[in-house]
């Protein structure tokens, strides 16, 4: 891929991919410091952004060249499948055997949370896009000119 004078591109994968996991092991922390210290709804509808922000975070372990829209966007889709599937019987079942099926899946629907959801994910892009910009500039094998 060629560089555009004057422009950033994105870092190494190994880098990103260490940066994204750092990302989601915060962003983890942080949905943990919520529930500690606030309740209702503004821990509930926090978690559900923060859950998304972490999804985005793991596309991009997962896909470290993923553009921010993408990520977000398959975060987006796979925090609205989870939320769908609890219409269903088998998330609130799961989560009765288990704590972390219950962290992951949730129990119940409950459709604010989609709008939540959607909150995590745009943040998540916009903080992608900013750190995605941030990076070294990457080499090109083409001289620029100027």
């Amino acid at each position: 891929m060629p560089l555009v004078p004057g422009s950033r591109t994105v870092a190494a994968p190994a880098r990103t991919r260490l940066v994204a996991a750092a990302a989601a092991a915060a962003t983890v922390s942080a949905g943990l410091g919520l529930r500690s210290v606030a309740g209702g709804e503004v821990a509930k509808y926090g978690g559900d952004a923060l859950y998304t922000v972490m999804l985005l975070a793991l596309v991009v372990v997962v896909a470290p060249r993923t553009t921010p829209p993408r990520a977000a966007a398959i975060a987006l889709a796979a925090s609205w499948a989870i939320e769908f599937l609890q219409l269903g019987p088998l998330p609130a079942e799961l989560a009765r055997r288990s704590a972390v099926a219950r962290l992951v899946l949730g129990s119940t629907f409950n459709a604010p949370d989609l709008l939540w959801y959607a909150v995590g994910a745009a943040v998540g892009w916009c903080v992608h896009a900013v750190i995605r910009r941030s990076g070294p500039p990457r080499s090109s094998s083409r001289p620029t000119s100027r």
